[in-house]
């Protein structure tokens, strides 16, 4: 495995713990519909709480959390409701960025934001 996918594993174990440490119940990590992949699908309370990690093994340029454009976003809206639809998911879904920064071993959160985006409306 490459140390890119290493380091994205790890980050998204951390988001994982930080996240049921809040509370959260972890439904699926990884998800995939077709190419798409959602990091991890969890609840807080009547909410299902869809969560893009990002992880950088060092500070960059860009904040991890910048590197969420559109057309990710996209990407992630449409692997959301294809989740909806499966699931037959009734309550309202919000969508979280993790960033986090890996220092040697450990990954620490950089940012949790709460409803980082919404999901583009199709006309």
């Amino acid at each position: 495995m490459s140390r890119k996918n290493d380091t994205g594993k790890a980050g998204e174990a951390a988001a994982c713990s930080y996240l049921q440490a809040c509370g959260y119940r972890i439904l699926q990590t990884n998800w995939r519909f077709h190419r798409y992949e959602l990091d991890i699908v969890a609840t807080d309370g009547r909410e299902l709480v869809v969560v893009e990690v990002k992880t950088r093994a060092t500070d960059y340029l860009v904040s991890p959390e910048k590197s969420v454009g559109p057309s990710k976003i996209q990407r992630i809206a449409a692997a959301t409701d294809a989740y909806v639809q499966k699931y037959n998911v009734t309550f309202p879904v919000r969508f979280d960025v993790i960033s986090l920064t890996q220092n040697g071993s450990a990954c620490t959160v950089f940012e949790h934001i709460k409803d980082a985006f919404f999901a583009p409306v199709n006309r």
